[in-house]
């Protein structure tokens, strides 16, 4: 891989410091009650396109979207404050529903109008409204009970374990009833985020997908206020902390009778408690003899600006093929499948974020920010090897302050995100024309 030269180390060093003392590192997202819808992703003026408003069933034509939450945020205690979790770390997990309206209020027609209209004639923001927590799984951690044999668990906490989960899964049959794909689209956000601006994110995802599946965001207690750099170190072990909490959620859903798949997306940070739940859950899988693509029914995983050390993520990924002593009642002489449809990154060397973080971890390179240049053929013929994992370069200028939120402020790349989540649709094919730089890398073409 490329390292960073000498002089731009030095050069980010230098920002890194007055950006700190400025208190204005960005990671993630922004701390805003309200923000303003996102472009109009570029499939959308297409003919072909078109009609995908016109597919989103009666009862979710509104001029809100209403979103799951699962977090381990931990509950404010403010009576003014204005949302419901804050940063701290929760010791126990909830979930609940969280309507984001899309103002000023409109009829069907019109929000149809302005979604696919690029530019807008009106102005169209996001704002929280009622949020209503629906379940709560026991406090942490879970009592023991000792006996002449050994240790159980507590039966009535255990009982109490079991009544939340059903209460989780209940509730996504719910919205299963009116969910076209009969899939769950669970986005994971990153640094610097509130519990607001992850469902502001995770709204218009679900949106601009012409609101198909059960849409549900992740919250974990990332850190939002403070000094930058303590924010962030704090913030990268409240991540660590919330991959257990992660895990039991996919594995809930996975569970839930009628769930056909499930969309994995995270962002910056996020992307690290997402992967390290994934490999944490197909080590369970493998060891029961299961093949994790069908046990936890993953469709797509999309990490967008993953802000990991690409060592560090390599080495999760490739531990099931470098570790055949690996205790498992796997039996099959290949191994198995990971997930259903495709493994995609989005990348970009223009983001600014994660060169702040290249700099803060001494790290040679973030997943975020590799181009078909920096990985070297033996590493493009190994993965090739696997299958369906593609890097997408999105070596555009930038469309926000950051680099860092281009899945989102860029048209072009949330018009290719749409087609492989929505649609399925590979890189190269008809909808996303992407042009191939590599054997598993991708960027988009410059017209």
């Amino acid at each position: 891989m490329i390292m960073a030269s000498r002089e731009n180390t030095r050069s980010w060093r230098a920002i890194a410091i007055l950006l700190i003392l400025a208190g204005t590192i960005v990671l993630g997202g922004c701390a805003t009650k309200l923000r303003e819808l996102m472009p109009t992703p570029k499939i959308y003026p297409l003919p072909a396109a078109q009609t995908i408003f016109d597919e989103v069933p009666p009862e979710r034509r509104k001029s809100n979207v209403d979103l799951l939450y699962i977090t381990d945020r931990a509950p404010e205690e403010d009576p003014e404050a204005e949302l419901p979790y804050g940063q701290q770390r929760s010791r126990f997990l909830v979930f609940g529903s969280v309507d984001v309206a899309l103002l000023p209020r409109m009829d069907w027609k019109d929000l149809q109008r302005y979604s696919l209209s690029d530019p807008r004639d009106e102005q169209i923001v996001l704002e929280v409204g009622a949020v209503k927590e629906l379940g709560r799984y026991p406090m942490e951690p879970y009592p023991l009970q000792a006996d002449a044999t050994g240790l159980r668990r507590d039966p009535d906490t255990l009982a109490a374990h079991r009544r939340a989960n059903k209460a989780l899964q209940a509730e996504v049959q719910r919205r299963l009833e009116s969910a076209p794909s009969k899939q769950v689209m669970l986005y994971v956000h990153g640094f610097n985020e509130t519990f607001a601006t992850a469902a502001y994110t995770a709204a218009e995802l679900c949106h601009f997908f012409g609101r198909v599946h059960v849409c549900s965001f992740f919250t974990w207690p990332a850190s939002s206020t403070g000094n930058p750099l303590t924010s962030y170190v704090s913030t990268t072990e409240s991540g660590q902390y919330s991959v257990g909490h992660l895990k039991k959620v996919i594995r809930t859903l996975a569970q839930t009778s009628g769930v056909e798949g499930i969309q994995l997306l995270a962002h910056s940070r996020g992307t690290a408690v997402l992967l390290n739940a994934i490999r944490e859950l197909s080590i369970e899988a493998i060891a029961a003899g299961q093949s994790p693509a069908e046990a936890l029914k993953f469709e797509n995983w999309v990490l967008m600006s993953p802000d990991i050390d690409k060592d560090v993520a390599s080495q999760q990924l490739e531990i099931f093929a470098s570790d055949p002593d690996m205790i498992t009642d796997w039996t099959s002489p290949h191994l198995p499948k990971f997930f259903r449809g495709r493994f995609t990154i989005y990348a970009s060397s223009e983001d600014k974020a994660l060169r702040l973080s290249q700099f803060l971890f001494r790290s040679a390179d973030r997943v975020g920010q590799l181009t078909a240049d920096d990985i070297p053929e033996h590493a493009q013929d190994y993965y090739d090897s696997v299958g369906s994992i593609d890097i997408i370069d999105n070596d555009e200028k930038r469309t926000d302050r950051w680099g860092h939120a281009y899945f989102t402020s860029n048209p072009r790349v949330s018009a290719d995100l749409i087609e492989l989540v929505r649609n399925g649709t590979p890189p190269g094919a008809p909808g996303r024309r992407l042009i191939r730089t590599g054997k598993i890398t991708w960027k988009f073409p410059k017209d």
